[in-house]
């Protein structure tokens, strides 16, 4: 944590305080134990951190029986992913690297060094042979879905490396932008959709709604393309369909100049009305999610996304650099997020509602914009209603003497509980440590300066200590003060 951290949350601390409330009250539903896994596995493990940090936390926190499944389900995928991201690796090597990587998950010893040397997962392609001998421990059904998601995704990432290689980038309409999203992300839904059926952790009827699984996965993926627009296109990359931002600007580049800019909002706006047209399906699919692990792998990224898509919305900044909300922010998502839908339902109608306070009437996605965002709200509003109907009609019950007395000792005895689950799995972190003594160095080099500045403008302090040695700790009255003041006047005045 730099200077910058520190000033940042001596401002903002409220999302200081979701720091710390995280890395003090998150109790995780199950946990890892590295001492009973395979050192192949632990390595499998490291990568998952190196790769992505947050993925990681969420996997390593899930239900036993799917825990080294989607761990290695998702170092696969980064596998493929590294592959065709490497614009150095020509195409007539990365195509057919890319359709048959499924087949290359259960070779023995594979690895890969073909990557160019700035690749930033390159060191997990060549020590794969990691993951290929953990993966062949895993339960057969659970590799044949694995399997076949690899094989669809790889297809599809064949597809369009081999359109960008010929010169057609292949995002030209919005059928486009959605069939690409599809394969990098909305088959990943589908995958984690059925091994969360098969292992008896979600509702099975989840597997019949391949819509609800697909729109899991596009809205995350379409929230990244609109926040990294800048970031790929300094990397040569263009996600954003021709087919949206043509109506806003003549070449692409163009969304990038200072001119443009009123033009580049409202061409973002539109993307990121297609990406908010899934978040109530994204709602939908939660809550058919029986176990808390797995409910938390899946919300979380959910939550982050909806926070995300409100931050870009409408802000010139996506144009200029890579933007991404607070760490603060993201502690509150997730301690949000880690209880149940309704939480997360109140996580969506906030964000929800911010995008709307910025929807701009001159914007023409403004009315398409207002009603995405009162979709939200009414499927939220269906699920959990504001007023109670019954209550409504029948008017306010009134509440016998002893009934109030017991419902009054329940949440006594409930606030108990919670308080002793709370002292019993406290613990004092190296990062909790670390956080406090920032804050406390912070405090005392404010104070400092408070008491320097007081000084400078004359505050007498040795007056004040000999006072107090004298028992004076109350303020004096009206003569009292003014003994004191002639006993020390110097008498300049």
């Amino acid at each position: 944590m730099g200077v910058s951290d520190i000033l940042y949350y001596a401002i903002h601390v409220q999302e200081l305080r979701s720091l710390i409330q995280w890395q003090t009250w998150h109790n995780p539903v199950h946990q890892r134990n590295p001492e009973k896994e395979s050192v192949s596995l632990r390595i499998c493990f490291d990568f998952l951190d190196k790769t992505s940090r947050s993925f990681s936390a969420v996997i390593q926190e899930l239900h036993p029986e799917l825990l080294v499944p989607i761990a290695l389900f998702y170092l696969i995928l980064r596998g493929l992913d590294t592959i065709e991201d490497d614009m150095t690796i020509p195409i007539e090597k990365k195509e057919p690297l890319l359709r048959d990587f499924y087949k290359i998950t259960e070779k023995e010893g594979w690895s890969f060094n073909g990557n160019g040397p700035d690749e930033k997962d390159r060191e997990l392609l060549v020590q794969f042979h990691y993951v290929t001998e953990e993966y062949r421990k895993v339960k057969p059904v659970y590799r044949e879905i694995i399997n076949d998601i690899a094989r669809q995704m790889g297809n599809g990432m064949a597809e369009f490396s081999r359109k960008a290689a010929e010169g057609t980038m292949g995002v030209d309409t919005v059928k486009d932008y959605d069939m690409y999203c599809y394969y990098v992300a909305g088959l990943v839904g589908n995958g984690l959709t059925q091994l969360f059926v098969e292992s008896g952790l979600a509702n099975p009827a989840l597997k019949d709604r391949e819509e609800l699984q697909t729109s899991m996965g596009l809205f995350l993926q379409k929230t990244n393309i609109i926040r990294d627009i800048k970031e790929d296109w300094d990397d040569k990359r263009r996600f954003w369909p021709r087919e949206v931002w043509s109506k806003y600007v003549d070449n692409f580049e163009d969304l990038f100049k200072p001119e443009n800019q009123e033009s580049a909002l409202n061409c973002s706006s539109e993307m990121v009305l297609n990406s908010l047209n899934h978040a109530d399906e994204c709602l939908f699919y939660l809550a058919g999610l029986k176990e808390q692990s797995i409910f938390n792998f899946a919300a979380i990224p959910q939550s982050m996304a909806i926070a995300s898509l409100a931050l870009v919305f409408r802000n010139p900044n996506i144009f200029k650099k890579n933007i991404k909300i607070t760490k603060g922010s993201a502690c509150q998502i997730m301690l949000d997020s880690t209880q149940n839908l309704r939480k997360v339902c109140e996580v969506f109608r906030t964000y929800v509602r911010q995008i709307h306070k910025k929807n701009a009437p001159k914007d023409p996605n403004f009315l398409k914009i207002s009603i995405a965002c009162g979709k939200v709200e009414q499927f939220i509003e269906s699920i959990y209603p504001s007023q109670d109907a019954n209550a409504l009609v029948e008017g306010k019950k009134v509440l016998d003497p002893k009934e109030i007395q017991e419902r009054e000792e329940a949440k006594w005895d409930m606030s108990k509980k919670m308080m002793s689950s709370r002292t019993s799995s406290f613990t004092l972190t190296p990062r909790l440590v670390y956080m406090m003594a920032i804050v406390m160095s912070f405090l005392f080099v404010i104070s400092l300066i408070m008491i320097g500045t007081a000084w400078l403008f004359g505050a007498r302090f040795d007056i004040a200590a000999k006072e107090l040695t004298q028992g004076r700790f109350s303020r004096p009255d009206s003569d009292t003060a003014k003994t004191i003041v002639n006993k020390y006047d110097r008498g300049e005045l």
